[in-house]
């Protein structure tokens, strides 16, 4: 089968990913092999790629949004079967036991495995997972569109969530940087009935759709919205943004910082924080976190907006994302 596989970390324009032939991946115990169809792009990947994030595999697969069909399962599997459409997402595996996983926070997992960093993932003709950490999809919707909500859509979600005020309705909550995640978030948070902010300094793709969406207001990556938030999400990986978004915050309000990766953030005067104002981070998902987004993504509906290219022009949507010239979220389609 064709993959595309990551051995020595560098610069999407220097073109690290190679398409290789490989063999087709055997389910092993409580594992399904899933043809892939379609699988999103993310930052995520972006970092994988450029190391970012801290190689640890001679190489590996990227790619973490997979929406396919199961083709083999492996011994022991209960309530999959071959030719169901299904979803992997960023979560591989945890180790069930550990103080985290049992207390419901498995993100935090220090066994945990990731689909397409620390295990090979959806750029590839056919991948393996672990069948308890695989999501049954619904097989009228377009797959397409489906797989963004597997990341950005599900990381997107937590970071909502954890702002402590997506559910609470006329609360202010301001976006900075509107990609994949953002222009999700902004539905969903829409759709609770909260007031919704976007900085994003991209005024060609990013600023209108946020309007097109609906936002209450939208500005440059550092402007100052008009009345102060009650809640921040930084999903740009722009550490310079955190005292930014913590000025904007009123009083008692919560930044949380959605990305895996992020640039160095700059010294923070204490009266920034004061007030009872909180910055905290978001760290991967866990499966309740899918389940309950994708349910409420389905009942909104949520409408991912997406841009799609063929499986060979992988490594030229990369340079589109690291560039910010991608309008929503990136799909690349695998097979027809």
């Amino acid at each position: 089968m064709k993959a595309w596989v990551v051995e020595r970390p560098a610069r999407v324009a220097e073109r690290a990913l190679r398409l290789v032939e490989v063999p087709e991946p055997e389910p092993g115990p409580g594992q399904v092999a899933v043809r892939v169809q379609v699988c999103g792009v993310c930052r995520t990947d972006l970092h994988v790629v450029e190391g970012d994030l801290p190689q640890v595999r001679a190489r590996v697969v990227p790619g973490h949004q997979a929406v396919g069909e199961v083709e083999r399962v492996g011994a022991g599997v209960r309530g999959l079967w071959p030719g169901q459409r299904v979803g992997v997402t960023w979560l591989g595996a945890a180790c069930g036991v550990c103080r985290f996983c049992a207390g419901g926070r498995e993100n935090l997992c220090t066994e945990a495995r990731f689909t397409g960093w620390t295990i090979d993932g959806g750029f590839a003709e056919v991948l393996c997972a672990e069948a308890a950490f695989v999501h049954p999809l619904p097989e009228a919707a377009d797959a397409v569109h489906l797989a963004p909500l597997l990341c950005a859509g599900i990381i997107g979600h937590r970071c909502l969530e954890h702002t402590g005020v997506g559910r609470r309705p006329g609360a202010r909550l301001c976006i900075y940087g509107f990609g994949a995640a953002g222009h999700v978030v902004l539905q969903v948070a829409r759709g609770r009935g909260l007031e919704v902010y976007v900085a994003t300094r991209d005024a060609v793709r990013h600023q209108p759709l946020a309007r097109e969406l609906g936002a209450a207001w939208v500005g440059d990556a550092t402007a100052t919205p008009p009345v102060p938030m009650d809640a921040g999400i930084v999903f740009a990986p722009a550490g310079e943004l955190v005292p930014v978004a913590l000025g904007h915050l009123d009083r008692g309000g919560v930044l949380v910082l959605g990305g895996i990766h992020m640039s160095p953030i700059p010294s923070l005067p204490y009266a920034g924080l004061y007030h009872e104002r909180v910055v905290r981070s978001v760290a991967n998902h866990t499966r309740a976190d899918a389940r309950a987004f994708l349910a409420e993504a389905a009942a909104l509906p949520v409408r991912t907006q997406v841009e799609e290219a063929g499986f060979a022009d992988l490594p030229d949507v990369l340079v589109r994302l690291a560039g910010d010239g991608v309008r929503g979220a990136a799909v690349i389609r695998v097979r027809g």
